[in-house]
Protein backbone atom coordinates (compact mmCIF):
# COMPACT_ATOMS: atom_id res chain seq x y z
CA UNK A 1 0.00 0.00 0.00
CA UNK A 2 1.40 3.58 -1.18
CA UNK A 3 2.06 6.46 1.21
CA UNK A 4 -0.93 8.53 -0.45
CA UNK A 5 -3.49 5.55 0.03
CA UNK A 6 -2.04 5.22 4.00
CA UNK A 7 -2.70 9.07 4.02
CA UNK A 8 -5.90 8.61 2.28
CA UNK A 9 -7.24 5.93 4.47
CA UNK A 10 -6.15 7.67 8.10
CA UNK A 11 -7.54 11.22 7.22
CA UNK A 12 -11.00 9.24 6.28
CA UNK A 13 -11.02 7.72 9.56
CA UNK A 14 -9.70 10.48 11.44
CA UNK A 15 -12.93 12.22 9.64
CA UNK A 16 -15.03 9.74 10.83
CA UNK A 17 -14.05 9.97 14.16
CA UNK A 18 -14.78 13.62 14.58
CA UNK A 19 -18.33 12.72 12.83
CA UNK A 20 -18.85 10.21 15.08
CA UNK A 21 -17.87 12.28 18.47
CA UNK A 22 -19.99 14.98 17.08
CA UNK A 23 -23.04 12.98 16.71
CA UNK A 24 -22.79 11.13 20.14
CA UNK A 25 -22.04 14.39 22.15
CA UNK A 26 -25.31 14.96 22.87
CA UNK A 27 -26.66 11.56 23.43
CA UNK A 28 -23.84 10.73 26.02
CA UNK A 29 -24.54 13.85 27.81
CA UNK A 30 -27.72 12.97 28.57
CA UNK A 31 -27.40 9.18 29.08
CA UNK A 32 -24.75 10.74 32.26
CA UNK A 33 -27.34 13.21 33.32
CA UNK A 34 -30.00 10.94 33.24
CA UNK A 35 -28.01 7.46 34.74
CA UNK A 36 -27.38 10.23 37.67
CA UNK A 37 -29.94 12.01 38.05
CA UNK A 38 -31.85 8.10 38.49
CA UNK A 39 -29.46 7.10 41.34
CA UNK A 40 -29.52 10.67 43.20
CA UNK A 41 -33.60 10.66 43.16
CA UNK A 42 -33.32 6.40 44.48
CA UNK A 43 -31.10 7.43 47.12
CA UNK A 44 -32.04 10.77 48.21
CA UNK A 45 -35.66 10.90 47.63
CA UNK A 46 -36.80 7.75 47.98
CA UNK A 47 -34.39 6.45 50.48
CA UNK A 48 -32.78 3.46 48.84
CA UNK A 49 -29.67 1.86 49.78
CA UNK A 50 -27.97 0.38 46.43
CA UNK A 51 -30.45 1.69 43.83
CA UNK A 52 -27.96 -0.58 40.86
CA UNK A 53 -31.47 -0.65 38.74
CA UNK A 54 -32.09 3.02 38.69
CA UNK A 55 -29.17 3.99 36.93
CA UNK A 56 -29.49 0.75 34.64
CA UNK A 57 -32.68 1.04 33.99
CA UNK A 58 -32.68 4.95 33.10
CA UNK A 59 -29.52 4.06 30.31
CA UNK A 60 -31.80 1.42 28.61
CA UNK A 61 -34.41 3.26 28.26
CA UNK A 62 -32.92 6.24 27.11
CA UNK A 63 -31.28 4.06 24.22
CA UNK A 64 -33.94 2.40 23.24
CA UNK A 65 -36.45 5.01 23.32
CA UNK A 66 -33.85 7.15 21.07
CA UNK A 67 -36.34 8.28 18.22
CA UNK A 68 -39.64 6.48 18.96
CA UNK A 69 -43.12 7.89 19.60
CA UNK A 70 -43.68 8.73 23.02
CA UNK A 71 -46.28 5.83 23.45
CA UNK A 72 -43.44 3.68 22.45
CA UNK A 73 -41.10 4.55 25.02
CA UNK A 74 -43.80 4.60 28.20
CA UNK A 75 -44.06 0.83 27.29
CA UNK A 76 -40.13 0.28 27.17
CA UNK A 77 -40.78 2.20 30.44
CA UNK A 78 -42.92 -0.63 31.82
CA UNK A 79 -41.69 -3.52 30.26
CA UNK A 80 -38.50 -2.75 31.99
CA UNK A 81 -39.91 -2.09 35.15
CA UNK A 82 -42.36 -5.06 34.82
CA UNK A 83 -39.66 -7.33 34.02
CA UNK A 84 -37.41 -6.67 37.24
CA UNK A 85 -40.51 -7.26 39.02
CA UNK A 86 -41.37 -10.55 37.75
CA UNK A 87 -38.22 -11.42 38.30
CA UNK A 88 -38.53 -10.45 41.98
CA UNK A 89 -40.96 -12.42 42.15
CA UNK A 90 -39.60 -15.62 40.48
CA UNK A 91 -36.69 -15.29 43.06
CA UNK A 92 -39.13 -14.91 46.18
CA UNK A 93 -40.75 -18.53 44.97
CA UNK A 94 -37.68 -20.31 43.56
CA UNK A 95 -34.61 -18.83 45.34
CA UNK A 96 -31.65 -18.66 43.79
CA UNK A 97 -29.46 -21.21 41.94
CA UNK A 98 -30.04 -22.56 37.91
CA UNK A 99 -33.59 -23.46 38.14
CA UNK A 100 -34.01 -20.29 38.92
CA UNK A 101 -32.05 -17.96 36.81
CA UNK A 102 -33.66 -20.28 33.28
CA UNK A 103 -37.93 -19.25 34.68
CA UNK A 104 -36.66 -15.67 35.29
CA UNK A 105 -34.75 -15.61 32.18
CA UNK A 106 -37.65 -17.28 30.42
CA UNK A 107 -40.21 -15.02 31.98
CA UNK A 108 -38.32 -11.49 31.20
CA UNK A 109 -36.45 -12.61 27.80
CA UNK A 110 -39.17 -14.53 26.26
CA UNK A 111 -42.27 -11.71 26.38
CA UNK A 112 -39.44 -9.16 24.94
CA UNK A 113 -38.77 -11.69 21.96
CA UNK A 114 -42.32 -11.97 21.50
CA UNK A 115 -42.97 -8.28 21.56
CA UNK A 116 -40.01 -7.70 19.22
CA UNK A 117 -37.53 -6.09 21.34
CA UNK A 118 -34.07 -4.64 20.33
CA UNK A 119 -30.74 -6.83 20.65
CA UNK A 120 -29.75 -4.66 23.14
CA UNK A 121 -32.75 -4.74 25.12
CA UNK A 122 -32.60 -8.71 25.06
CA UNK A 123 -29.14 -8.66 26.23
CA UNK A 124 -29.71 -6.12 28.82
CA UNK A 125 -32.58 -8.00 30.38
CA UNK A 126 -30.93 -11.32 30.31
CA UNK A 127 -27.94 -9.66 32.72
CA UNK A 128 -30.24 -7.94 34.66
CA UNK A 129 -32.02 -11.43 35.58
CA UNK A 130 -29.21 -13.02 36.68
CA UNK A 131 -27.76 -10.30 38.55
CA UNK A 132 -31.37 -10.50 40.38
CA UNK A 133 -30.83 -13.95 40.60
CA UNK A 134 -27.17 -13.85 42.32
CA UNK A 135 -27.72 -10.70 44.36
CA UNK A 136 -30.46 -11.14 46.93
CA UNK A 137 -33.10 -8.22 47.42
CA UNK A 138 -33.23 -6.53 50.71
CA UNK A 139 -36.35 -7.77 52.73
CA UNK A 140 -37.53 -4.03 52.86
CA UNK A 141 -40.93 -4.42 51.94
CA UNK A 142 -43.60 -6.79 49.77
CA UNK A 143 -42.93 -4.44 46.96
CA UNK A 144 -39.46 -4.97 45.87
CA UNK A 145 -36.64 -1.75 45.49
CA UNK A 146 -35.41 -3.15 42.74
CA UNK A 147 -38.66 -2.59 41.06
CA UNK A 148 -39.16 0.77 42.11
CA UNK A 149 -35.28 1.70 41.05
CA UNK A 150 -36.58 0.49 37.65
CA UNK A 151 -39.54 2.65 37.14
CA UNK A 152 -37.83 5.19 38.65
CA UNK A 153 -34.90 5.22 36.45
CA UNK A 154 -37.17 4.60 33.38
CA UNK A 155 -39.14 7.37 33.88
CA UNK A 156 -36.42 9.88 34.76
CA UNK A 157 -35.11 8.63 31.30
CA UNK A 158 -38.49 9.34 29.88
CA UNK A 159 -38.37 13.06 30.87
CA UNK A 160 -34.83 13.54 30.02
CA UNK A 161 -35.59 12.33 26.06
CA UNK A 162 -38.53 14.13 25.95
CA UNK A 163 -37.44 17.53 27.43
CA UNK A 164 -34.56 16.90 24.33
CA UNK A 165 -36.64 16.54 21.95
CA UNK A 166 -39.66 19.63 23.17
CA UNK A 167 -36.49 21.88 23.49
CA UNK A 168 -35.63 21.31 19.45
CA UNK A 169 -38.41 19.12 18.24
CA UNK A 170 -36.33 19.02 15.02
CA UNK A 171 -33.11 18.50 16.02
CA UNK A 172 -32.71 14.85 16.01
CA UNK A 173 -34.43 14.39 12.47
CA UNK A 174 -32.06 17.49 11.25
CA UNK A 175 -28.79 15.67 12.89
CA UNK A 176 -29.92 12.09 11.34
CA UNK A 177 -30.88 13.74 7.69
CA UNK A 178 -27.41 15.36 7.76
CA UNK A 179 -25.49 12.55 9.02
CA UNK A 180 -27.09 10.24 6.22
CA UNK A 181 -26.47 12.56 3.09
CA UNK A 182 -22.74 13.11 4.70
CA UNK A 183 -22.38 9.39 4.87
CA UNK A 184 -23.86 8.85 1.15
CA UNK A 185 -21.75 11.68 0.43
CA UNK A 186 -18.65 10.11 1.74
CA UNK A 187 -19.52 6.56 0.40
CA UNK A 188 -18.97 8.32 -2.99
CA UNK A 189 -15.72 10.05 -2.31
CA UNK A 190 -14.40 6.65 -1.24
CA UNK A 191 -15.79 4.89 -4.09
CA UNK A 192 -13.20 7.40 -6.28
CA UNK A 193 -10.79 7.17 -4.53
CA UNK A 194 -10.80 3.05 -5.01
CA UNK A 195 -11.36 3.52 -8.61
CA UNK A 196 -8.91 6.38 -9.05
CA UNK A 197 -6.23 4.14 -7.07
CA UNK A 198 -7.39 0.95 -8.33
CA UNK A 199 -7.19 -0.35 -4.88
CA UNK A 200 -9.63 -3.50 -5.32
CA UNK A 201 -9.18 -4.21 -1.56
CA UNK A 202 -10.67 -0.42 -0.63
CA UNK A 203 -13.35 -0.90 -3.10
CA UNK A 204 -14.67 -3.97 -1.19
CA UNK A 205 -14.46 -2.12 1.97
CA UNK A 206 -16.47 0.97 0.09
CA UNK A 207 -18.98 -2.14 -0.36
CA UNK A 208 -19.40 -3.35 2.91
CA UNK A 209 -20.04 0.62 3.98
CA UNK A 210 -22.14 0.58 1.59
CA UNK A 211 -24.21 -2.49 2.97
CA UNK A 212 -24.70 -0.93 6.17
CA UNK A 213 -26.21 1.73 5.49
CA UNK A 214 -29.35 0.06 3.67
CA UNK A 215 -30.99 0.81 7.51
CA UNK A 216 -30.09 4.81 7.54
CA UNK A 217 -33.62 5.55 5.61
CA UNK A 218 -35.44 3.44 8.12
CA UNK A 219 -33.86 5.91 10.91
CA UNK A 220 -34.39 8.45 9.42
CA UNK A 221 -38.07 7.58 8.93
CA UNK A 222 -38.16 6.35 12.53
CA UNK A 223 -37.01 10.18 13.27
CA UNK A 224 -40.07 11.62 11.23
CA UNK A 225 -42.56 9.77 13.01
CA UNK A 226 -41.50 11.01 16.71
CA UNK A 227 -40.85 14.66 15.93
CA UNK A 228 -44.38 14.29 14.11
CA UNK A 229 -46.14 13.38 17.37
CA UNK A 230 -43.76 16.02 18.93
CA UNK A 231 -45.67 18.53 16.68
CA UNK A 232 -48.67 17.36 16.62
CA UNK A 233 -48.95 18.12 20.51
CA UNK A 234 -47.75 21.30 20.21
CA UNK A 235 -50.60 21.92 17.22
CA UNK A 236 -47.39 23.21 14.50
CA UNK A 237 -48.98 22.96 11.16
CA UNK A 238 -46.37 24.38 9.34
CA UNK A 239 -43.70 21.48 10.78
CA UNK A 240 -46.26 18.51 9.76
CA UNK A 241 -46.13 19.67 6.40
CA UNK A 242 -42.41 19.98 6.35
CA UNK A 243 -42.11 16.66 7.84
CA UNK A 244 -44.44 15.42 4.67
CA UNK A 245 -42.21 16.50 2.70
CA UNK A 246 -39.38 14.57 4.30
CA UNK A 247 -41.08 11.65 4.91
CA UNK A 248 -41.08 11.22 0.60
CA UNK A 249 -37.57 12.56 0.21
CA UNK A 250 -36.91 9.66 2.30
CA UNK A 251 -38.67 7.27 -0.21
CA UNK A 252 -36.40 8.72 -2.65
CA UNK A 253 -33.45 8.55 -0.80
CA UNK A 254 -34.05 4.90 -0.58
CA UNK A 255 -33.07 4.25 -3.82
CA UNK A 256 -30.30 6.73 -3.68
CA UNK A 257 -28.82 4.26 -1.04
CA UNK A 258 -29.42 1.51 -3.59
CA UNK A 259 -28.29 3.09 -6.08
CA UNK A 260 -24.43 3.72 -4.38
CA UNK A 261 -24.21 0.47 -3.46
CA UNK A 262 -24.54 -0.63 -6.76
CA UNK A 263 -22.00 1.54 -8.08
CA UNK A 264 -19.64 0.26 -5.37
CA UNK A 265 -20.20 -3.23 -6.57
CA UNK A 266 -19.06 -1.48 -10.14
CA UNK A 267 -15.96 -0.16 -7.90
CA UNK A 268 -15.22 -3.46 -7.31
CA UNK A 269 -15.61 -4.86 -11.02
CA UNK A 270 -13.88 -2.11 -12.41
CA UNK A 271 -10.59 -2.76 -9.69
CA UNK A 272 -10.38 -6.27 -10.09
CA UNK A 273 -10.49 -6.28 -13.67
CA UNK A 274 -8.04 -2.99 -13.97
CA UNK A 275 -10.06 -1.54 -15.83
CA UNK A 276 -8.19 1.87 -17.14
CA UNK A 277 -10.46 4.80 -15.57
CA UNK A 278 -9.85 7.92 -17.80
CA UNK A 279 -9.70 11.54 -15.07
CA UNK A 280 -13.69 12.11 -16.15
CA UNK A 281 -15.08 8.99 -14.29
CA UNK A 282 -13.26 10.94 -10.92
CA UNK A 283 -14.91 14.40 -12.09
CA UNK A 284 -18.28 12.77 -12.46
CA UNK A 285 -18.15 10.85 -8.53
CA UNK A 286 -16.76 14.58 -7.43
CA UNK A 287 -19.85 16.15 -9.00
CA UNK A 288 -22.41 13.28 -7.88
CA UNK A 289 -20.99 13.72 -3.92
CA UNK A 290 -21.12 17.28 -3.96
CA UNK A 291 -24.87 16.67 -5.29
CA UNK A 292 -25.80 14.79 -2.28
CA UNK A 293 -24.49 17.18 0.77
CA UNK A 294 -25.83 19.84 -1.24
CA UNK A 295 -29.59 17.75 -1.14
CA UNK A 296 -29.04 17.13 2.30
CA UNK A 297 -28.53 20.93 3.00
CA UNK A 298 -31.24 21.91 1.18
CA UNK A 299 -33.39 19.35 3.47
CA UNK A 300 -31.73 20.26 6.21
CA UNK A 301 -32.04 24.39 5.66
CA UNK A 302 -35.53 23.69 5.21
CA UNK A 303 -36.33 22.68 8.31
CA UNK A 304 -34.61 24.63 10.61
CA UNK A 305 -32.68 27.12 8.62
CA UNK A 306 -30.41 29.75 8.68
CA UNK A 307 -30.22 30.11 5.23
CA UNK A 308 -32.08 29.50 1.53
CA UNK A 309 -32.69 26.00 0.91
CA UNK A 310 -33.91 26.70 -3.03
CA UNK A 311 -30.30 27.79 -3.05
CA UNK A 312 -28.86 24.83 -1.95
CA UNK A 313 -31.31 22.67 -3.96
CA UNK A 314 -30.44 24.37 -7.42
CA UNK A 315 -26.57 23.70 -6.37
CA UNK A 316 -27.83 20.11 -6.06
CA UNK A 317 -29.75 20.12 -9.27
CA UNK A 318 -25.95 21.89 -11.25
CA UNK A 319 -24.08 19.40 -9.67
CA UNK A 320 -25.72 16.68 -10.13
CA UNK A 321 -26.76 17.31 -13.80
CA UNK A 322 -22.81 18.24 -14.48
CA UNK A 323 -22.04 14.89 -13.24
CA UNK A 324 -24.18 13.48 -15.67
CA UNK A 325 -23.12 15.30 -18.53
CA UNK A 326 -19.05 14.45 -17.89
CA UNK A 327 -20.49 10.70 -17.67
CA UNK A 328 -22.07 11.31 -20.96
CA UNK A 329 -18.46 12.49 -22.77
CA UNK A 330 -16.97 9.10 -21.84
CA UNK A 331 -19.41 7.77 -23.80
CA UNK A 332 -18.12 8.80 -27.47
CA UNK A 333 -15.18 6.65 -26.44
CA UNK A 334 -17.34 3.53 -26.60
CA UNK A 335 -16.09 2.41 -22.69
CA UNK A 336 -15.59 -0.90 -21.69
CA UNK A 337 -18.77 -2.48 -20.26
CA UNK A 338 -17.89 -1.95 -16.26
CA UNK A 339 -17.45 1.61 -17.07
CA UNK A 340 -20.84 1.95 -18.91
CA UNK A 341 -22.38 0.36 -16.20
CA UNK A 342 -20.81 2.98 -14.19
CA UNK A 343 -21.76 5.78 -16.55
CA UNK A 344 -25.54 4.24 -16.05
CA UNK A 345 -25.59 4.29 -12.37
CA UNK A 346 -24.64 7.58 -12.20
CA UNK A 347 -27.34 8.80 -14.10
CA UNK A 348 -30.02 6.67 -12.25
CA UNK A 349 -28.24 8.23 -9.21
CA UNK A 350 -29.00 12.31 -9.90
CA UNK A 351 -32.43 11.05 -11.02
CA UNK A 352 -33.57 9.49 -7.28
CA UNK A 353 -31.70 12.46 -6.24
CA UNK A 354 -33.04 15.09 -7.74
CA UNK A 355 -36.85 13.79 -7.09
CA UNK A 356 -35.88 13.36 -3.65
CA UNK A 357 -35.33 17.55 -3.53
CA UNK A 358 -38.58 17.64 -4.92
CA UNK A 359 -38.64 18.00 -8.71
CA UNK A 360 -41.23 16.85 -11.08
CA UNK A 361 -40.57 12.69 -11.74
CA UNK A 362 -41.07 13.09 -15.26
CA UNK A 363 -39.20 16.67 -15.31
CA UNK A 364 -35.96 15.23 -14.07
CA UNK A 365 -36.44 12.08 -16.59
CA UNK A 366 -36.29 15.05 -18.92
CA UNK A 367 -33.31 17.20 -18.20
CA UNK A 368 -31.30 14.46 -16.54
CA UNK A 369 -31.82 12.69 -20.64
CA UNK A 370 -31.15 15.65 -22.10
CA UNK A 371 -27.42 16.67 -20.52
CA UNK A 372 -26.86 12.74 -20.73
CA UNK A 373 -27.51 13.56 -24.73
CA UNK A 374 -29.87 10.78 -25.56
CA UNK A 375 -32.45 12.98 -27.08
CA UNK A 376 -29.49 13.80 -29.44
CA UNK A 377 -29.34 10.38 -29.89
Amino acid sequence: MSKRQVDARLREWMRSAVARLRQSAVPAGEAVLAASLAWFVATTIAGHPDPVFAPSAALVVLAESRGRRLRQSVEIVLGVSAGVLVADVVVEALGSGSVAIAVVLLLTVGPMIALGASSTLLVQAAISAIYLVAVPAPKTSLMQLRFVDALVGGAIALVISQVAVARSPLGRLVAEARQTFADLAGLLDAIDRAVVDGDEQSAHTVLRRARELNGCVEKLQAEVSAAGETLRLRVRRRELGQLAEVQATAVHLDHVVDNIWVLARNAVTVTRLRVATPPEVSDALRELAEAVREAGEALATDLVGPGDPDRHAARADHAALQAVRIAAKLLEDEPQLPLVMIIGQIRVTAVDLLRGVGQDDQEVLERVDEALGLHAA
